[in-house]
């Protein structure tokens, strides 16, 4: 959520929308934004609005499945546009590129044995904001499960507290009897070939970075 936040406080457009708009959180209204910025371009799906803006986020480096601390973050496809619907776009793609973050990861540890996984358990502050959970859904190609009780990290403190009070037999039981119910939100079908080429986009990115920091410091 930090990116997003250094998106979304650094942009020109920012101040002004939030005194214009002060009982409504900046997210919440660049959600809406996204929306009618898409119905008025005719397209299916907001996630299409993207199509020339790229970013790779790891603007503080990356833990995984590169671990590499030295990678910087990058954009591609600015323009001299500093209002509302830049900001949005921004802010979309910036999405879009963590949710591709996140499709790195799993396919790394698939393609390093790791059995396919069959959903993603999401918890945390961003589940709380639909177009990242459906972001997430959509480029990971399977269901995100997100958990109704407003706390899941401290929920699963307690399962662990339980079992280690030999509450229940194992954790997988105390899991069982505690998790409590859960909403699973699916790919959207639509925008998956989209997707499909940013995230190939998404991997030059780093490539490129890579290449750029060779020429920097060869002799």
């Amino acid at each position: 959520g930090r990116l997003l936040d250094h998106i979304i406080d650094t942009h020109p457009a920012t101040a002004a929308l939030a005194a214009r708009h002060p009982d409504l959180h900046v997210v919440s209204y660049l959600n809406q934004l996204l929306d009618s910025l898409a119905n008025t371009a005719g397209l299916d799906s907001v996630d299409l609005l993207t199509k020339d803006l790229h970013i790779w986020p790891d603007h503080h480096g990356n833990r995984s499945p590169l671990a590499d601390p030295t990678l910087r973050g990058m954009v591609s496809g600015l323009s001299l546009s500093s209002d509302e619907k830049d900001l949005a776009l921004l802010y979309l793609a910036t999405v879009q590129a963590l949710a591709y973050g996140t499709r790195h990861i799993i396919e790394s540890l698939e393609a390093a044995g790791h059995r396919r996984l069959d959903c993603v358990l999401l918890c945390g502050g961003l589940s709380k904001n639909p177009l990242f959970v459906q972001t997430q859904a959509t480029v990971v190609g399977r269901p995100v499960v997100v958990p109704r009780r407003t706390e899941a990290v401290l929920g699963g403190a307690a399962v662990l507290a339980a079992y280690a009070a030999e509450a229940y037999p194992t954790v997988e039981a105390a899991v069982t009897a505690m998790a409590g119910p859960a909403d699973s939100v699916s790919p959207k079908v639509q925008a998956i070939a989209f997707h499909n080429k940013k995230y190939q986009v998404f991997l030059q990115m780093v490539k490129h970075q890579k290449e750029y920091r060779d020429i920097m410091s060869s002799a």
